[in-house]
Order: structure tokens, then sequence, then C-alpha cells
């Protein structure tokens, strides 16, 4: 069920894999998509299942907030009173101070950015692809919690497509490195790409964040979705972060 799992002081994260689930081929098992063509009550049981396993101890219906991710910079700030299944934003980065909320990424290529300042009691999570990282949704999100408070702030990043293999055009690689140097890469095979996750580095490093980088590539991992290596096949992982309540 887990790439990667862990808990620093009252913060719980971690990143999916493919496993646990009950969806079907060639989604199987734990796809957690919405825009994929998989079940939807398959893709549901997946997230009752891993909400449960994640935060046992919360209702699935008043602690999970997430997105529609449509690859922008917004970042939303959430503050309790979560009702439904699901709160759902617009946006690519969600950043709170409440406690026992879940707050969820998904990706299949892109990369899934986990945020906590234990100490001052804050989270985010980020979905940071190619013009996120562009339009700087992630240090949006890293101001987001400095507005809020957080000095000490961690970062770790989540399974992601490597800079070997994620291909594209010379006018893409250079539009992009023209604003994130650190992103420029070479395919293995030799040609053009990007290294998001080098790039995301990059960002969160010159503002002082202290990255964990947890990170195997999608494309080349097969417990991993990834839609560079299965296309409209692929489902979608996540990377959840929760705040616990102080005390007893």
């Amino acid at each position: 069920m887990y790439a990667y799992r862990a808990s620093h002081g009252p913060v719980d994260l971690a990143f999916t894999d493919r496993f646990g689930g009950v969806s079907a081929t060639p989604y199987d098992e734990l796809n957690l998509g919405l825009n994929t063509a998989d079940d939807p009550v398959a893709v549901a049981t997946n997230l009752r299942r891993l909400l449960a396993d994640f935060a046992p101890d919360l209702d699935p219906a008043a602690g999970l907030v997430d997105m529609d991710q449509v690859h922008g910079s917004e970042v939303t700030e959430v503050d309790g009173g979560v009702s439904g299944m699901a709160r759902r934003h617009t946006c690519d980065g969600l950043v709170t101070d409440t406690a026992d909320l879940v707050l969820l990424v998904r990706v299949a290529d892109c990369v899934p950015v986990l945020l906590a300042d234990p100490a001052r009691g804050l989270v985010g999570a980020v979905h940071a692809g190619r013009p996120g990282l562009a339009t700087g949704v992630v240090p949006r999100a890293v101001a987001a919690l400095r507005r809020r408070g957080g000095e000490e702030l961690l970062a770790w990043l989540g399974p992601h497509v490597c800079g070997a293999c994620y291909e594209v055009p010379v006018a893409m690689q250079a539009a992009v490195v023209a604003r994130v140097p650190a992103a420029a890469s070479t395919t293995s095979w030799g040609t053009p790409a990007l290294d998001i996750g080098a790039g995301v580095r990059a960002q969160l490093e010159e503002l002082g964040v202290t990255v964990h980088d947890v990170a195997r590539c999608t494309r080349e991992s097969a417990d991993l979705y990834s839609h560079r290596r299965d296309g409209e096949r692929a489902g979608r992982l996540a990377g959840l972060v929760r705040l616990h309540k102080e005390g007893p």
C-alpha cells in the first residue's frame, strides 16, 4: 500500500504504491485517480481502504481534503469544518494548521510534495508537474506556510518520473530551464529532458526548506503508476499528510 511512510512528531505522511486495492487490470490495484476509466466504485473503495489504514481513528467522511488538480500554481489554505467524503478544491496545493485533516495529492509522474513544520503544527501537500514547477506552485505553498508561522519547514519528494526518462521537445526544455535551471536534464537515450524533481528540490532549498527525497522513478518502477509508461491505462498514486491534535 505504501512506497514510503513515516511520522515526525505530530505529523504522519505517506506515498502510496499500487498494491492493496480492488481495481481490476489495467489499474490493479490501488488506483486513486479521479479521471481515469477505472470503475468509480473501485476507486472509492480504494480511497476508503487507504484512509482506514493511514488514519484509522478519523471518520473519512469528515477528515479528507483533496484537489481537482489543474497544473496551475493556486494554493488553498484550509481551515477546519470539512464535511462529505472529500472536500475538494480546484488548485495544486493545500496547506493547513488544522489538526486531524488528511491532505491528499494525486500523481502518475508529476512530483508529489509533502510539507510540514511539526513544531508549529503546519502541513501541506502539493502537485508539482512541469507547468507547476515553472509557475512556482511549490514556492507559493512554502510562502503560505511561512505566513502561518512556519520556520523550520521540512519537505518530502515522493515518486515521480526521473530526469533520465522525461523526454521533452527542445523548446519546452528551454522554456522551463530559463525559469528553473536545475531542471535541465538529458534522457538515458541522449535526448532533451526535464528533471522536475531536481527543479523542485532546488526551489525548496533556495527557500531554506530541508528536503527528504524518498522518490523512485515512476516510469521505471512497475509497482508505481506512470502515465509516461502506460498512457491512459495508468492509475494514480497519492501523497498524504496529517497533523495530529496535541495532547491525549
